[in-house]
Protein backbone atom coordinates (compact mmCIF):
# COMPACT_ATOMS: atom_id res chain seq x y z
CA UNK A 1 0.00 0.00 0.00
CA UNK A 2 2.79 2.09 1.00
CA UNK A 3 4.94 1.56 -2.49
CA UNK A 4 1.50 2.22 -4.15
CA UNK A 5 0.91 5.47 -2.63
CA UNK A 6 4.92 6.42 -3.11
CA UNK A 7 4.26 5.68 -6.68
CA UNK A 8 1.27 7.54 -7.28
CA UNK A 9 2.89 11.09 -5.33
CA UNK A 10 5.84 10.41 -8.01
CA UNK A 11 3.71 10.25 -10.88
CA UNK A 12 1.24 13.28 -9.28
CA UNK A 13 4.24 15.68 -8.88
CA UNK A 14 5.71 14.63 -12.18
CA UNK A 15 2.61 15.32 -13.98
CA UNK A 16 2.59 18.52 -11.41
CA UNK A 17 6.37 19.79 -12.85
CA UNK A 18 5.16 18.70 -16.59
CA UNK A 19 2.29 21.30 -16.11
CA UNK A 20 4.41 23.56 -14.71
CA UNK A 21 7.14 23.06 -17.44
CA UNK A 22 4.09 23.71 -20.09
CA UNK A 23 2.74 26.51 -18.09
CA UNK A 24 6.15 28.26 -18.37
CA UNK A 25 6.84 27.74 -21.95
CA UNK A 26 2.97 28.92 -22.17
CA UNK A 27 3.79 31.70 -20.73
CA UNK A 28 6.90 32.77 -22.26
CA UNK A 29 5.46 31.95 -25.71
CA UNK A 30 2.75 34.71 -24.50
CA UNK A 31 5.25 37.48 -23.61
CA UNK A 32 4.26 40.85 -24.84
CA UNK A 33 7.40 42.32 -27.35
CA UNK A 34 7.82 44.91 -29.84
CA UNK A 35 9.03 45.06 -33.22
CA UNK A 36 10.14 48.29 -34.37
CA UNK A 37 10.23 49.45 -38.02
CA UNK A 38 11.67 52.93 -37.61
CA UNK A 39 10.14 55.77 -38.71
CA UNK A 40 6.85 54.12 -39.92
CA UNK A 41 5.64 51.98 -37.15
CA UNK A 42 5.93 50.51 -34.08
CA UNK A 43 4.26 46.71 -33.05
CA UNK A 44 3.27 45.64 -30.25
CA UNK A 45 3.04 41.42 -30.08
CA UNK A 46 1.71 39.17 -27.42
CA UNK A 47 3.35 35.95 -28.57
CA UNK A 48 3.72 35.48 -32.30
CA UNK A 49 0.61 37.80 -32.60
CA UNK A 50 0.04 41.05 -33.89
CA UNK A 51 -2.07 42.93 -31.26
CA UNK A 52 -1.40 46.54 -32.19
CA UNK A 53 0.30 49.01 -34.17
CA UNK A 54 1.35 52.52 -33.29
CA UNK A 55 2.05 54.23 -36.69
CA UNK A 56 4.75 56.90 -36.21
CA UNK A 57 5.60 58.31 -39.89
CA UNK A 58 5.73 61.35 -40.69
CA UNK A 59 6.86 62.76 -44.22
CA UNK A 60 5.75 65.75 -45.98
CA UNK A 61 7.53 65.51 -49.26
CA UNK A 62 4.75 65.61 -51.06
CA UNK A 63 0.59 65.77 -50.63
CA UNK A 64 0.37 62.57 -50.34
CA UNK A 65 2.82 61.81 -47.79
CA UNK A 66 1.77 64.35 -45.84
CA UNK A 67 -1.75 62.75 -45.56
CA UNK A 68 -0.90 59.96 -44.75
CA UNK A 69 1.42 60.61 -41.93
CA UNK A 70 -0.13 63.97 -40.43
CA UNK A 71 -0.83 62.62 -36.94
CA UNK A 72 0.48 59.53 -35.01
CA UNK A 73 -2.61 57.09 -34.25
CA UNK A 74 -2.98 53.37 -33.08
CA UNK A 75 -4.02 50.29 -35.36
CA UNK A 76 -6.01 47.26 -33.12
CA UNK A 77 -5.72 44.49 -34.85
CA UNK A 78 -8.07 41.04 -34.98
CA UNK A 79 -7.83 38.38 -32.80
CA UNK A 80 -5.85 36.38 -34.89
CA UNK A 81 -3.08 39.18 -35.52
CA UNK A 82 -4.16 39.57 -39.18
CA UNK A 83 -5.53 42.53 -40.18
CA UNK A 84 -6.65 45.81 -38.23
CA UNK A 85 -10.11 46.41 -37.49
CA UNK A 86 -9.47 50.27 -37.18
CA UNK A 87 -9.25 52.66 -40.00
CA UNK A 88 -6.07 54.21 -41.46
CA UNK A 89 -6.18 56.99 -44.50
CA UNK A 90 -8.17 56.85 -46.91
CA UNK A 91 -11.52 56.65 -47.27
CA UNK A 92 -14.48 58.18 -45.75
CA UNK A 93 -13.33 60.90 -43.65
CA UNK A 94 -9.37 60.35 -43.56
CA UNK A 95 -8.81 61.89 -40.88
CA UNK A 96 -10.24 58.95 -38.84
CA UNK A 97 -8.11 56.71 -37.74
CA UNK A 98 -7.87 54.22 -34.92
CA UNK A 99 -7.33 55.48 -32.09
CA UNK A 100 -6.31 58.97 -32.23
CA UNK A 101 -6.59 62.71 -30.79
CA UNK A 102 -7.34 66.07 -31.88
CA UNK A 103 -9.41 69.47 -31.49
CA UNK A 104 -10.70 70.99 -34.21
CA UNK A 105 -10.73 74.71 -32.91
CA UNK A 106 -7.35 75.26 -31.07
CA UNK A 107 -7.52 79.04 -29.58
CA UNK A 108 -3.83 80.42 -28.90
CA UNK A 109 -2.66 83.94 -29.22
CA UNK A 110 -5.56 85.02 -31.01
CA UNK A 111 -5.48 82.44 -33.99
CA UNK A 112 -7.50 78.94 -34.41
CA UNK A 113 -5.58 76.03 -35.29
CA UNK A 114 -7.43 72.59 -36.28
CA UNK A 115 -5.82 69.78 -35.36
CA UNK A 116 -8.30 67.36 -36.27
CA UNK A 117 -8.42 67.96 -39.99
CA UNK A 118 -4.87 68.58 -39.75
CA UNK A 119 -4.87 71.80 -41.19
CA UNK A 120 -1.93 73.99 -41.91
CA UNK A 121 -0.16 71.69 -39.14
CA UNK A 122 0.48 68.22 -37.97
CA UNK A 123 1.35 66.26 -35.02
CA UNK A 124 4.82 64.52 -34.99
CA UNK A 125 6.24 61.86 -33.64
CA UNK A 126 9.55 62.61 -32.72
CA UNK A 127 10.46 59.74 -30.64
CA UNK A 128 10.07 57.10 -28.00
CA UNK A 129 10.49 58.22 -24.32
CA UNK A 130 10.54 54.74 -22.82
CA UNK A 131 9.43 51.28 -24.27
CA UNK A 132 8.80 48.08 -21.70
CA UNK A 133 7.48 44.49 -22.13
CA UNK A 134 6.97 41.40 -20.69
CA UNK A 135 3.75 38.23 -19.64
CA UNK A 136 1.85 40.73 -18.31
CA UNK A 137 1.89 44.16 -20.23
CA UNK A 138 3.53 46.01 -22.68
CA UNK A 139 3.87 50.08 -22.24
CA UNK A 140 5.29 53.03 -24.41
CA UNK A 141 5.48 56.58 -24.72
CA UNK A 142 6.08 58.48 -27.77
CA UNK A 143 7.13 62.33 -27.64
CA UNK A 144 5.13 64.16 -30.04
CA UNK A 145 4.93 67.84 -31.23
CA UNK A 146 1.74 69.62 -32.19
CA UNK A 147 2.80 72.21 -34.69
CA UNK A 148 0.97 75.38 -35.04
CA UNK A 149 2.87 77.89 -37.11
CA UNK A 150 5.47 76.39 -39.51
CA UNK A 151 7.89 75.26 -37.50
CA UNK A 152 6.45 76.12 -33.83
CA UNK A 153 5.31 74.17 -31.18
CA UNK A 154 1.98 74.49 -30.08
CA UNK A 155 1.53 72.01 -27.76
CA UNK A 156 4.35 69.00 -26.55
CA UNK A 157 2.41 65.47 -25.72
CA UNK A 158 3.81 62.48 -24.17
CA UNK A 159 1.33 59.60 -25.06
CA UNK A 160 1.65 56.24 -23.34
CA UNK A 161 -0.44 53.61 -24.13
CA UNK A 162 -0.28 50.51 -22.35
CA UNK A 163 -1.33 47.10 -23.24
CA UNK A 164 -3.30 44.00 -21.10
CA UNK A 165 -4.73 41.11 -21.94
CA UNK A 166 -8.25 41.07 -21.18
CA UNK A 167 -10.49 38.05 -19.34
CA UNK A 168 -12.77 36.83 -21.45
CA UNK A 169 -15.51 37.92 -22.75
CA UNK A 170 -12.97 40.98 -23.31
CA UNK A 171 -9.67 40.44 -25.46
CA UNK A 172 -7.67 43.43 -24.45
CA UNK A 173 -7.12 46.62 -22.60
CA UNK A 174 -5.57 49.38 -23.77
CA UNK A 175 -4.71 52.48 -21.15
CA UNK A 176 -4.35 55.33 -23.28
CA UNK A 177 -2.78 58.72 -21.02
CA UNK A 178 -2.01 61.83 -22.78
CA UNK A 179 0.21 64.75 -21.19
CA UNK A 180 -0.60 67.93 -23.35
CA UNK A 181 1.77 70.92 -22.05
CA UNK A 182 0.85 74.37 -23.32
CA UNK A 183 4.28 75.95 -24.93
CA UNK A 184 3.42 78.73 -27.17
CA UNK A 185 1.35 80.25 -24.67
CA UNK A 186 -2.11 80.34 -23.15
CA UNK A 187 -4.50 77.87 -24.71
CA UNK A 188 -7.94 76.46 -25.73
CA UNK A 189 -8.78 73.25 -26.49
CA UNK A 190 -12.27 73.86 -28.31
CA UNK A 191 -14.23 72.34 -31.15
CA UNK A 192 -17.27 69.89 -30.45
CA UNK A 193 -18.13 66.00 -30.42
CA UNK A 194 -18.17 65.16 -33.76
CA UNK A 195 -14.30 66.77 -34.44
CA UNK A 196 -12.46 66.67 -31.37
CA UNK A 197 -11.40 64.88 -28.38
CA UNK A 198 -9.89 61.19 -27.84
CA UNK A 199 -11.92 58.81 -30.56
CA UNK A 200 -11.77 55.33 -31.62
CA UNK A 201 -12.35 54.76 -35.54
CA UNK A 202 -13.26 51.26 -36.69
CA UNK A 203 -12.29 50.26 -40.32
CA UNK A 204 -13.85 51.89 -43.17
CA UNK A 205 -15.31 48.43 -44.27
CA UNK A 206 -17.74 48.36 -41.06
CA UNK A 207 -21.59 47.64 -42.33
CA UNK A 208 -23.03 50.41 -41.63
CA UNK A 209 -26.96 49.07 -40.84
CA UNK A 210 -25.31 47.00 -38.14
CA UNK A 211 -23.47 49.45 -35.68
CA UNK A 212 -24.67 50.10 -32.31
CA UNK A 213 -24.10 51.68 -29.13
CA UNK A 214 -24.53 51.01 -25.44
CA UNK A 215 -24.59 54.09 -22.53
CA UNK A 216 -24.54 53.23 -18.32
CA UNK A 217 -28.16 55.09 -18.37
CA UNK A 218 -32.00 54.23 -18.21
CA UNK A 219 -33.05 56.35 -21.17
CA UNK A 220 -29.90 57.45 -21.94
CA UNK A 221 -29.35 60.30 -25.02
CA UNK A 222 -25.98 60.70 -25.98
CA UNK A 223 -26.73 64.24 -27.65
CA UNK A 224 -27.43 65.57 -24.51
CA UNK A 225 -26.04 63.63 -21.70
CA UNK A 226 -22.82 64.87 -19.86
CA UNK A 227 -19.99 62.86 -18.43
CA UNK A 228 -21.00 58.87 -19.22
CA UNK A 229 -18.33 57.12 -17.17
CA UNK A 230 -18.08 54.78 -20.15
CA UNK A 231 -19.81 54.31 -23.73
CA UNK A 232 -19.68 51.14 -25.85
CA UNK A 233 -19.94 49.94 -29.69
CA UNK A 234 -20.58 46.79 -31.74
CA UNK A 235 -19.91 46.90 -34.92
CA UNK A 236 -19.46 44.34 -37.81
CA UNK A 237 -16.42 43.57 -40.46
CA UNK A 238 -16.95 40.92 -43.27
CA UNK A 239 -19.87 39.49 -40.83
CA UNK A 240 -17.86 39.28 -37.76
CA UNK A 241 -18.73 41.66 -34.45
CA UNK A 242 -16.06 43.75 -32.90
CA UNK A 243 -16.78 45.23 -29.79
CA UNK A 244 -15.17 48.01 -28.06
CA UNK A 245 -15.99 50.01 -24.62
CA UNK A 246 -14.02 53.71 -24.27
CA UNK A 247 -14.10 54.37 -20.32
CA UNK A 248 -12.48 58.45 -19.37
CA UNK A 249 -11.42 58.61 -16.26
CA UNK A 250 -12.91 60.46 -13.44
CA UNK A 251 -10.04 62.57 -13.07
CA UNK A 252 -10.61 63.98 -16.66
CA UNK A 253 -12.64 67.48 -17.29
CA UNK A 254 -16.01 67.61 -16.56
CA UNK A 255 -19.00 68.27 -18.77
CA UNK A 256 -17.21 65.76 -21.06
CA UNK A 257 -19.79 65.03 -24.45
CA UNK A 258 -19.97 61.51 -26.03
CA UNK A 259 -20.05 61.63 -29.95
CA UNK A 260 -21.37 57.78 -30.04
CA UNK A 261 -24.39 57.63 -32.72
CA UNK A 262 -22.97 57.30 -35.87
CA UNK A 263 -23.22 53.97 -38.48
CA UNK A 264 -19.79 54.49 -39.30
CA UNK A 265 -18.79 53.98 -35.94
CA UNK A 266 -16.45 56.67 -35.00
CA UNK A 267 -16.99 57.59 -31.23
CA UNK A 268 -15.16 58.76 -28.19
CA UNK A 269 -15.36 61.54 -25.82
CA UNK A 270 -14.95 65.28 -26.25
CA UNK A 271 -14.13 68.53 -23.45
CA UNK A 272 -13.39 71.93 -24.26
CA UNK A 273 -10.35 72.33 -21.85
CA UNK A 274 -8.14 75.58 -21.11
CA UNK A 275 -4.19 75.50 -20.34
CA UNK A 276 -2.34 77.70 -19.33
CA UNK A 277 0.85 78.48 -20.57
CA UNK A 278 3.50 75.83 -19.02
CA UNK A 279 0.85 74.03 -17.95
CA UNK A 280 0.06 70.36 -18.48
CA UNK A 281 -3.47 68.83 -18.82
CA UNK A 282 -3.99 64.94 -18.57
CA UNK A 283 -6.44 62.78 -20.21
CA UNK A 284 -6.60 59.04 -19.25
CA UNK A 285 -8.84 56.73 -21.14
CA UNK A 286 -9.23 53.19 -21.71
CA UNK A 287 -9.97 50.87 -24.09
CA UNK A 288 -11.45 47.42 -24.14
CA UNK A 289 -11.64 45.40 -27.21
CA UNK A 290 -13.79 42.14 -27.25
CA UNK A 291 -14.10 39.69 -30.71
CA UNK A 292 -17.88 39.49 -30.62
CA UNK A 293 -20.82 40.73 -29.07
CA UNK A 294 -20.76 43.52 -26.72
CA UNK A 295 -19.84 42.63 -23.25
CA UNK A 296 -22.44 42.50 -20.46
CA UNK A 297 -22.86 45.55 -18.29
CA UNK A 298 -21.57 43.99 -14.92
CA UNK A 299 -18.18 43.40 -16.65
CA UNK A 300 -17.84 46.76 -17.99
CA UNK A 301 -18.32 48.07 -14.77
CA UNK A 302 -15.90 46.01 -12.91
CA UNK A 303 -13.00 46.81 -15.59
CA UNK A 304 -13.82 50.54 -14.68
CA UNK A 305 -13.72 50.35 -10.83
CA UNK A 306 -10.85 49.01 -11.46
CA UNK A 307 -9.76 51.44 -13.68
CA UNK A 308 -11.37 54.77 -11.87
CA UNK A 309 -10.86 53.05 -8.17
CA UNK A 310 -14.62 53.51 -7.73
CA UNK A 311 -16.79 50.70 -6.47
CA UNK A 312 -19.85 52.05 -8.18
CA UNK A 313 -22.74 49.81 -8.77
CA UNK A 314 -23.38 48.13 -12.42
CA UNK A 315 -25.55 51.22 -13.69
CA UNK A 316 -28.70 50.09 -16.07
CA UNK A 317 -27.73 50.59 -19.28
CA UNK A 318 -29.89 51.88 -22.58
CA UNK A 319 -28.53 50.08 -26.10
CA UNK A 320 -29.30 52.18 -29.54
CA UNK A 321 -28.54 51.68 -33.26
CA UNK A 322 -26.71 53.98 -34.75
CA UNK A 323 -28.42 56.80 -36.25
CA UNK A 324 -28.94 56.18 -40.22
CA UNK A 325 -28.56 58.99 -43.07
CA UNK A 326 -32.03 60.42 -43.81
CA UNK A 327 -33.11 59.26 -47.18
CA UNK A 328 -31.98 61.13 -49.95
CA UNK A 329 -34.87 63.43 -51.38
CA UNK A 330 -35.98 62.59 -54.61
CA UNK A 331 -34.86 65.50 -57.38
CA UNK A 332 -37.39 67.58 -58.71
CA UNK A 333 -38.71 67.36 -62.05
CA UNK A 334 -36.98 69.73 -64.26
Amino acid sequence: MKTNLLAMTVVRRAALLGLLAWGGAAAAADKFSFADTAGQHLDVLLGDKLVARYMDAWDISTPQQRLETYKPYLHIFDAEGKAPITKGSGGNFTHHRGIFIGWNKIACNGKSYDRWHMKGGEQIHRRFLAQEADAEHASFTSQVEWIGEPGKTLLAEERTMTFRPAAAPARLIVDFTSQLKAVAGDLVLDGDPEHAGCQYRPAAEVDTKLTSYVFPKENADPKKDRDYPWAGETYTLAGQQHSVVIMSHPDNPKDTRWSAYRDYGRFGAFAKVPVKSGETLTLRYRFVIADGAMLPADAIQKIYNAFSGATAATPPVTVRKADQPAPAKPKAKK
